[in-house]
């Protein structure tokens, strides 16, 4: 028996042919501030990119908490997945 990730509609429905990608390699809050970030991540209702959970301010999640967009994709170089922060759900696409 295989593993089955388990998923929910946010992700279900996210569509790879119109992922938001940002072509800059950033963090939107880190910029303005100097600080440094790890790993980044585009939200997928309003297109900006910001940092991991593994970096020092977490603009991620805060901006999910902040704004409640609830999907995001990885931001880093051959990454294919998506996360959903409502449900705490992951999907490879």
């Amino acid at each position: 028996m295989g593993f089955k990730t388990k998923t929910c509609n946010h992700l279900e429905n996210l569509d790879p042919q119109n992922i938001k990608k940002d072509d800059s390699y950033e963090c939107a809050e880190c910029i303005k501030t100097g600080d440094n970030w790890v790993h980044l991540r585009t939200c997928q209702q309003c297109g900006v990119t910001l940092c991991c959970d593994s970096s020092p301010n977490k603009h991620a999640s805060n901006h999910y908490i902040n704004h409640k967009h609830s999907v995001v994709i990885s931001a880093e170089p051959n990454e294919k997945w998506a996360w959903c922060y409502e449900h705490k759900t992951f999907k490879k696409y």
